[in-house]
C-alpha cells in the first residue's frame, strides 16, 4: 500500500545522529522527501552533506552502536521503517528495498565466489531450493548482462573487472526484484565509459520491472541525465527539491546555484579554471543552528542566525528560504515547514 499521494516512500523530518567523543553530532537534521512510485529521486550536493546517512537511515544500516535515529518517520508501503522490528527490517531490507552500495571493489565478499553471494540472497529471502536460488541467481546475472553467467558464477570477485562487478552488486539489489531501490553513488570509481553503461542498464531494469529509485550522487550529470526530482543536500539538511526540469531551469538556494555554476559547459575555454563554491562544509561539531551555506561564506547577519523555513515557492518547488541565500525569490504566504 503506498501513501495517500502514489509516493511508495516518504520520509518525515529525519533526525540521524552520531555517538562521538564531542557528544551526539546530529549528521541529518529534519530531513524531509517523497519517492513517487516508478520515478527516479536523486540526492545531490558535496561530500559530507548527509547523502549516504540518509540512504543508511532508511534501511536502518547505521554503524551501531554509535548511529541513532533520534526523530521522524521513515512510511514505505504505509509502516514505519524507523519503529519496525529488526525482523521486519531484516525482511524489507534486501527484498523490498534493495541496496547498491558505493564502491563494487569492496562491496562483494573477497573470500566467497559470486554464485554464493547472489544465492545467498534468493535463499534468505525466498522459501526455494538451493538449485532453484542457483537457476534464479544465473537469471539475475544474465539479466544485468554478464556474460557467460554460469562460468562468473564461479569466480572470485578479483577476477572480475569495476564494471562487471558493479553489475554484480546490481544484481544483489535487484534479485528479489524489490519496489524500491537505494544506489549510493553506483557509478564511483568506474570509467566514463563504463559509468554510462551502468546507468543505462539501471534505466533498462527500472523500466522492466516497475521500481523505483533513489539515487544518490554528487555529479549533476548524472542527476539531469535519470532523475525525475532532485534534492538538494547541504550540511544534513534539505536546501531545495523540485523536478529534475525546474531545478536545472530555475535554481533558487544559492548553494544550488553554485553547483551548477561549477559544471563545465560546451562553451568553457579550454584549460580555463572551472568555478568553485567557496569554503569547505563544517564538521559536524561545528554546524551552526541557523544557515548553514551563510556560515560556509562567512556571513552573519542577524537574518542568517535562526533556522530558515522551508516553503514552497511554486507547485513541487521547496527551497530552504534564506534572507541572503534565496534574496530574490517571492516569498508565499503558505506550505511553510520549519
Amino acid at each position: 500500500m503506498n501513501g495517500p499521494n502514489g509516493n511508495i516512500l516518504e520520509v518525515n523530518k529525519l533526525i540521524t545522529s552520531f555517538e562521538t567523543d564531542r557528544g551526539l553530532l546530529r549528521a541529518v537534521d529534519q530531513v524531509s522527501f517523497s519517492v513517487p512510485e516508478g520515478k527516479t529521486v536523486g540526492i545531490v550536493g558535496e561530500s559530507g552533506c548527509g547523502k549516504s546517512v540518509t540512504a543508511m537511515s532508511i534501511v536502518r544500516l547505521l554503524p551501531q552502536p554509535a548511529g541513532k535515529i533520534l526523530g521522524g518517520h521513515v512510511w514505505f508501503k504505509g509502516r514505519d521503517l524507523v519503529q519496525a522490528s529488526d525482523d521486519e527490517i531484516r525482511r524489507v531490507r534486501g527484498g523490498e528495498i534493495g541496496v547498491i552500495f558505493q564502491e563494487p571493489m569492496s562491496a562483494l565478499n573477497p573470500v566467497h565466489r559470486i554464485g554464493r553471494q547472489v544465492v545467498e540472497v534468493f535463499r534468505l529471502h525466498q522459501k526455494i531450493s538451493k538449485r532453484d536460488a542457483w537457476d534464479a541467481a544465473v537469471e539475475m546475472l544474465n539479466l544485468v548482462r554478464i556474460p557467460a553467467p554460469e562460468k562468473r558464477m564461479m569466480d572470485y570477485p578479483h577476477q572480475l573487472s569495476g564494471g562487471m562487478r558493479q553489475r554484480i552488486v546490481i544484481a544483489l539489489a535487484l534479485a528479489c526484484r524489490p519496489s524500491l531501490v537505494i544506489a549510493d553513488e553506483p557509478t564511483t570509481a568506474l570509467d566514463v565509459t563504463v559509468q554510462a553503461q551502468i546507468l543505462d542498464l539501471m534505466a533498462r531494469l527500472q523500466d522492466e520491472m516497475k521500481m523505483s529509485i533513489i539515487l544518490i550522487t554528487h555529479d549533476l550529470g548524472v542527476i539531469a541525465e535519470t532523475c525525475d526530482e532532485v534534492v538538494v543536500m547541504y550540511a544534513g539538511r534539505v536546501v531545495e527539491k523540485a523536478s529534475a526540469t525546474e531545478l536545472f531551469a530555475n535554481p533558487l538556494h544559492a548553494y544550488t546555484k553554485g553547483l551548477l555554476h561549477s559544471i563545465p559547459t560546451l562553451e568553457t575555454p579550454s584549460k580555463s579554471v572551472l568555478n568553485t563554491i567557496p569554503g569547505m562544509v563544517a564538521s559536524l561539531a561545528e554546524h551552526t543552528h541557523g544557515c548553514r551555506f551563510c556560515q560556509r561564506m562567512g556571513r552573519s547577519l542577524p537574518g542568517t542566525r535562526e533556522r530558515p523555513a522551508f516553503i514552497e515557492v511554486s507547485p513541487g518547488h521547496w527551497v530552504e528560504n534564506c534572507a541572503v541565500c534565496t534574496a530574490n525569490i517571492e516569498h508565499p504566504t503558505s506550505n511553510i515547514e520549519h
